[in-house]
């Protein structure tokens, strides 16, 4: 039998049923709505909010870029603002090189002091 409180993929979504499919609490979707200028919902009488289906493909959009693809608000900020097609981006840039990688500081002092470190540590817990 088929759920009858499942709505077409066409109607609009208030925000408690968009918040409640994406898992997010409602005040992330309004605190979004001032964050990303895209998103505007229709509000009707008493500030109701309903999402079209194309605020829903947005907030959906926002939702995976944030949450599973590591973004910051400020980078999918710049996604949207620059029109880039976010469903072709696997993943945010890749993180700049960590310090003991450019050989500024040679692996085997650090670990010399991560030894030194260890020792002093078991020495004050005793």
């Amino acid at each position: 039998m088929a759920n009858a409180t499942a709505k077409s993929d066409q109607a609009f979504r208030t925000i408690g049923e968009l918040a409640g499919e994406l898992g997010v609490p409602q005040h992330i979707l309004r605190y979004w709505e001032t964050r990303f200028p895209q998103l505007k919902p229709l509000q009707r009488a008493g500030n109701r909010r309903y999402y079209r289906p194309a605020d829903v493909q947005l907030v959906r959009r926002i939702h995976r870029l944030l949450n599973q693809d590591g973004y910051t608000i400020r980078g999918v900020q710049q996604l949207l603002d620059g029109g880039g097609d976010a469903d072709s981006v696997a993943a945010p840039p890749a993180p700049p090189e960590a310090a003991n990688e450019s050989g500024s500081v040679p692996f085997e002092r650090l670990r010399a002091i991560r030894a030194t470190l260890v020792a002093a540590l078991e020495e004050s817990a005793l």
